[in-house]
């Protein structure tokens, strides 16, 4: 939460997404990438692609990781790669929807 207008009305979800990107953190930290199941980690990655989909097709315009973040270029190609095949499309298709779409 890095902008004032998201930090002034945190909402119950919000901030138990907040302590569980905490634990999820911490756990890293402590070389455990397996606090998620299979089943938990593509229920919350669902979640949040679908509600950040919804937050940008709103207008709200934010960026889905905040320009400061410790998230490396690595994790983000990582996970941006799984999206797309999980998506069953490929770097092409994405790169003709963004042309289309401005986005």
């Amino acid at each position: 939460m890095s902008s004032p207008e998201r930090a002034a009305s945190p909402s119950p979800a919000s901030d138990e997404a907040v302590r569980l990107a905490a634990v999820l953190e911490r756990g890293l930290a402590d070389g455990r990438s397996d606090l998620l199941t299979p089943d938990a980690l593509q229920s919350l990655l669902g979640a949040l692609c679908k509600t950040y989909a919804a937050q940008s097709e709103a207008g709200d315009g934010h960026l889905p990781l905040d320009p400061r973040t410790n998230v490396t270029p690595t994790d983000i190609m990582v996970t941006a790669s799984g999206l797309i095949k999980a998506g069953g499309f490929s770097v092409f298709e994405l790169g003709m929807w963004q042309s289309c779409t401005g986005r």
